[in-house]
C-alpha cells in the first residue's frame, strides 16, 4: 500500500489517521565501505569504433550522392577481348592514379617463341589518364603513351579505338555483385573481380565474333 508518495508499508501497521504506527524497525547505519560506491567514467563508451577489416578501398562516390562506392580500372588487349588487368580503389580517387597499377599488373603473355611479352607497343586512355607523369612511366616500360590531353575538342579519332575497353567494362558490370559492391571485404571483391574476368576470356574462345 503507498502512504504518501514514497513509503511501501502493510495494511495492519497503519493507524486509523493514515499515518504509519511506530518507529522504524532500527535506523539507517552509515553506508559501508571497501565497495566502489559512486558512479565512475565509462572509459572508451562513447568512442567510434573502427569500421570493418577489409573495406579500405571504398570512398564516397561522386556522382552517386556520396554513397560508399568502388571504381574499377580495366586494361583490355587492342580488340577488347581479353581483360589483361583489373584494379580497384575508392570511387573518389581519380582515374589518373590508376594507369600505372593497371600496367604493372599485366602478367607475362605467352605467345611466340620466346620471353613471354610484357611491354606493349602503345597504350591507349582517354582523358582521365591525362598526365605527363603517366606519359613517361608508359615509356619507361617500353610502350607509346596515346592519351588524350584536358582541355581539347572531342573528336581526334581517339574514342573510335577506345570503344573496345567499353564494351568489356560493360560486360564486366553485367555482374551485380560488382556494379553494385556488396562485398565489405577487399579481398572478397577482388576474388569476384578476376572470376569475371575469367568468364568474359572463356566466353570470347567459345565465341570467334566476340
Amino acid at each position: 500500500m503507498r502512504v504518501g508518495h514514497d513509503v511501501l508499508a502493510a495494511a495492519a501497521g497503519l493507524a486509523a489517521g493514515g499515518r504509519v504506527v511506530g518507529p522504524a524497525p532500527r535506523a539507517a547505519g552509515p553506508a559501508e565501505r571497501g565497495g566502489q560506491d559512486r558512479l565512475v567514467p565509462g572509459g572508451r563508451r562513447h568512442d567510434e569504433r573502427p569500421g570493418p577489416a577489409g573495406w579500405e578501398k571504398t570512398g564516397p562516390s561522386p556522382v552517386d550522392r556520396s554513397k560508399p562506392g568502388t571504381k574499377h580500372g580495366l586494361l583490355v588487349d587492342g580488340r577488347g577481348r581479353v581483360p589483361l588487368a583489373v584494379v580497384f580503389d575508392g570511387a573518389n580517387r581519380p582515374d589518373v592514379e590508376q594507369l600505372v597499377p593497371l600496367v604493372d599488373a599485366v602478367p607475362p603473355v605467352r605467345g611466340k617463341a620466346g620471353r613471354p611479352r610484357r611491354r606493349f607497343d602503345r597504350v591507349q586512355a582517354d582523358r582521365g589518364f591525362d598526365s605527363e607523369a603517366n606519359r613517361q612511366a608508359v615509356r619507361d616500360r617500353g610502350g607509346d603513351p596515346v592519351i588524350a590531353k584536358r582541355r581539347t575538342p572531342h573528336g581526334s579519332g581517339l574514342g573510335k579505338y577506345r570503344w573496345v575497353v567499353e564494351r568489356a567494362e560493360s560486360w564486366l558490370h553485367q555482374n551485380r555483385r560488382l556494379k553494385v559492391r556488396y562485398d565489405r571485404r577487399d579481398d572478397l571483391h577482388e576474388a569476384f573481380l578476376a572470376l569475371a574476368c575469367a568468364l568474359i576470356c572463356l566466353n570470347c574462345l567459345e565465341d570467334p565474333f566476340c
